[in-house]
């Protein structure tokens, strides 16, 4: 007697959509089984979609048949679209069911398998629910698609947002605080340039963000903040942005000026390094024979511990920690200046950068022309557009381009009206440093020494015994340097230096840091 297993699949959609049940299904399957005399082993009931057989009941069904090979001749279900809607998977899920000396049949479509004609029949009930799939998923994409052009947000909403639906039962986000306002910090502090993204998310963290490191890196490319809708690239559209109907947390400029940050700042691998009181360059100087950087320890000896630099490489290399930092303390000597005649310093260095820098009224007039010229753009890629010579997505993509490079300059604009540099104050910070600078290497804590040590030496030390050489010097430093030597600061007095000093400025070569930098 012929012993069949019963599939009764249906899900959720389909039962609502179609009329679908189980129960209509189990009834015609058992009167078919009563007629034809065949005996029900067992009867499975699934609630999954067909799109592929990773279905809880029939992976079940599966392991059982492997097990009792022969217990089961048939699977029998009503129509095919309930064994599957891929044709693909259906093809090579019979053949496995074949090996296993089971026939998969539909009672209302019944086929022969066996018979090679009637494969292009089975071909066609199993591609029709494939494509009504298809069209479908199609469906939904393109309803998506229209919506997110209207400027909704799709799914749930993004850190800093939340669902909501309104009066008349349409959806959107709105800002949810704290993470509105974390996120608001965030972005803030990214568009300065001045930290890495990993410090910016520990200090989200710490102030109560609930993100994680890698769902923070893809969030904050997302424009969503800004009030847009990001639109995917679709066959011959390209990619774009949208207004949304959300209210943003951010502008756009700040938006813009994050992505500059992340698209151009290069990842550096900041070493850590700790160093005793005694060894304050540690990680600063290089082997002079082997050019590896020289690390520092220290040996006990009888009543004390004595402090060495050494290269851990088979040059060896060891200097007494003593005696070179004592000659690192005279290395410094040579940069000091006299303190009587920093306001003397002051006037000449406001003097060179005056020349040299220029006034920002260059760099404002700059941004205007550059500002101007990205108008003129969009206005002739318009007239080309009019005239029929310029496709429209041609012109969407250089109108978005200049858009944004008018956002960047126009912000430029705002910083470089109201953020006016005082020179002066910087330059009589530095000079002091400088004038005092032995005294304040002498006094600093471990920290605030190699601090010193890295703002002068940017391109570290070379110790061969007798003095500390070095290939680049800070550019306030060497500045200052360039001064003493060229006014005969050692051999001259205040009035040669005041008599010399119109030459002096006039011919200098001395090449002076941005207003902006660090001195």
């Amino acid at each position: 007697m012929t012993t069949a297993d019963l599939y009764i699949r249906v899900s959720t959609d389909e039962q609502a959509d179609k009329g679908y049940s189980q129960r209509s299904q189990e009834e015609v399957l058992s009167r078919y089984c009563a007629i034809k005399g065949i005996n029900i082993r067992k009867t499975i009931f699934e609630d999954y979609s067909a799109k592929s057989f990773n279905r809880p009941e029939w992976q079940k069904l599966l392991i059982d048949l492997k097990k009792k090979r022969g217990q089961s001749d048939l699977i029998l279900f009503t129509k095919w679209d309930r064994f599957s809607r891929n044709a693909g998977d259906a093809y090579q899920m019979i053949n496995l069911l074949a090996s296993l000396g089971v026939e998969p049949q539909a009672i209302e479509q019944p086929l022969d398998i066996t018979i090679p004609e009637n494969k292009l029949m089975l071909a066609i009930y199993l591609a029709q629910p494939e494509v009504e799939n298809d069209r479908r998923a199609l469906n939904t994409f393109f309803g998506m698609r229209r919506a997110r052009k209207e400027g909704r947000w799709m799914g749930p909403a993004v850190t800093g947002y939340v669902n909501r639906v309104s009066s008349n039962g349409q959806k959107y986000i709105c800002p949810n605080d704290p993470d509105a306002s974390i996120m608001r910090w965030v972005f803030e502090q990214l568009a300065t340039g001045e930290w890495y993204i990993d410090q910016i998310w520990r200090e989200a963290k710490g102030k109560g963000l609930s993100c994680g490191r890698k769902n923070f890196w893809q969030i904050i490319r997302n424009p969503v903040y800004c009030g847009k809708i990001f639109i995917a690239k679709y066959k011959d559209e390209e990619a774009h942005t949208v207004p949304g109907l959300h209210q943003g947390l951010i502008s756009e400029e700040t938006f813009n000026k994050v992505l500059d940050v992340l698209d151009n700042r290069k990842k550096v691998d900041k070493k850590k390094i700790s160093s005793l009181n005694e060894l304050p360059l540690r990680g600063f100087l290089i082997c002079p024979k082997c050019s590896y950087m020289l690390t520092g320890s220290a040996s006990k000896g009888c009543t004390r511990h004595y402090h060495y630099y050494h290269c851990f490489a088979k040059c060896g290399i060891r200097f007494n920690a003593e005696v070179v930092n004592n000659k690192f303390k005279d290395e410094l000597r040579k940069y000091t200046i006299d303190p009587s005649l920093v306001e003397l310093y002051k006037h000449i260095l406001i003097d060179i950068y005056e020349q040299t820098v220029g006034s920002r009224d260059n760099e404002l007039t700059s941004c205007r022309k550059q500002l101007k010229g990205f108008v003129e753009k969009i206005d002739k890629a318009r007239e080309l557009l009019l005239c029929g010579d310029l496709d429209s997505l041609d012109y969407r993509k250089i109108k978005g381009d200049c858009e944004r490079q008018i956002s960047i300059l126009e912000g430029k604009l705002m910083e470089l009206s109201q953020n006016v540099v005082k020179i002066e104050p910087i330059f009589k910070k530095a000079l002091f440093n400088v004038a005092h600078l032995s005294e304040l290497y002498q006094n600093a804590d471990i920290q605030g020494k190699r601090r010193i040590i890295s703002s002068m030496f940017p391109e570290n030390l070379t110790f061969d015994g007798e003095q500390h050489r070095t290939t680049r010097i800070n550019e306030a430093i060497r500045v200052f340097s360039a001064l003493k030597t060229d006014f005969g600061v050692k051999n001259k007095g205040k009035s040669a230096m005041k008599t010399d000093l119109p030459n002096v400025v006039a011919g200098s070569r001395i090449e002076l840091p941005s207003a902006s930098g660090r001195i």
